[in-house]
């Protein structure tokens, strides 16, 4: 009875977990962590208590860096459920922070990308001491974190008031996020804009710039949560606005499985881990 007992309780154990933190250990099972290492966790940044993550690859050195933003509708998501993202990409010969930061409903834009952009002063001033290179960093996020992504590649006001210098951010990706969603129709838009006195200041569409660093922006066919003409539309007016940008649509994708393919369990569900690392590379080259 005990050996019945043993499945019977790992079962239940998957199941109280939120779909990211399963995600998370069956990465981990399967060995996403091979080569990698957590440098850091739960460190303090920022002036309202945020934490964050670093994750670098085993055996020393110095690194590009990759600041990773997870998803969640602004209203949920832990760092600690997307170490899969990390390793992934410290696997690749990444630094890589996951960084946390503030959500609906306790705060509304633009807060949590505020959040994002201490985060990124935090990185520059500090990710040295982890063998990354303050010089070569990129940002990278799903869904709500790819907003973030967005908005601080764009709109130089968030890392200006940060004191960040301009230039600092190399590259961005943004995996299935949402860049151009007013009127907002949706709850967590909603509730995430609410009080914004002109909503036009939420749209990273409306920021599309000549100067803006590379970006690659993901989507995917059957991604009804954050529809594809985000992507599209913004990848449109960068290109017009003469900005470096690449678009990648992958068929038969929802939204979720663009992250899910970052963990090794599901990577053949779409090129996101490859396609994302040769356009870091691309970016980051020394030079």
């Amino acid at each position: 009875m005990i050996r019945l007992a043993v499945p019977a309780l790992i079962a239940a154990a998957l199941s109280a977990c939120s779909p990211p933190a399963l995600l998370n250990r069956l990465d981990s099972v399967a060995g996403g962590g091979a080569g990698v290492e957590r440098a850091g966790q739960g460190m303090a940044f920022g002036s309202h208590g945020q934490t964050l993550d670093v994750w670098r690859p085993r055996g020393g050195g110095t690194h590009p860096v990759v600041i990773f933003w997870y998803g969640g509708g602004w209203v949920s998501g832990r760092r600690e459920e997307y170490g899969f993202a990390g390793r992934a990409l410290a696997a690749r010969g990444f630094v890589v922070v996951v960084p946390d930061y503030r959500k609906v409903p306790a705060v509304r834009f633009p807060a949590f990308v505020e959040d994002g952009a201490q985060a990124v002063r935090w990185t520059r001033d500090t990710i040295a001491s982890f063998g990354g290179d303050p010089e070569r960093i990129a940002l990278a996020g799903h869904s709500a974190g790819a907003y973030t992504v967005a908005m601080l590649a764009l709109d130089p006001r968030f890392l200006a008031a940060e004191g960040v210098p301009a230039g600092t951010v190399k590259a961005g990706i943004g995996l299935s996020g949402p860049y151009d969603f007013y009127p907002f129709d949706t709850r967590r838009s909603i509730d995430a804009m609410a009080g914004v006195a002109d909503p036009a200041a939420t749209q990273p569409v409306n920021f599309a710039r000549r100067d803006a660093p590379p970006m690659l922006l993901v989507t995917s066919s059957d991604d009804t949560v954050v529809r594809p003409r985000n992507a599209i539309n913004l990848a449109a007016r960068l290109k017009a606005a003469g900005a470096p940008v690449e678009l990648r649509n992958y068929p038969g994708l929802a939204h979720e499985e663009v992250v899910m393919a970052l963990a090794k369990p599901f990577r053949g569900k779409g090129p996101v881990l490859d396609d994302s690392v040769a356009f870091l590379e691309r970016t980051l080259a020394k030079r």
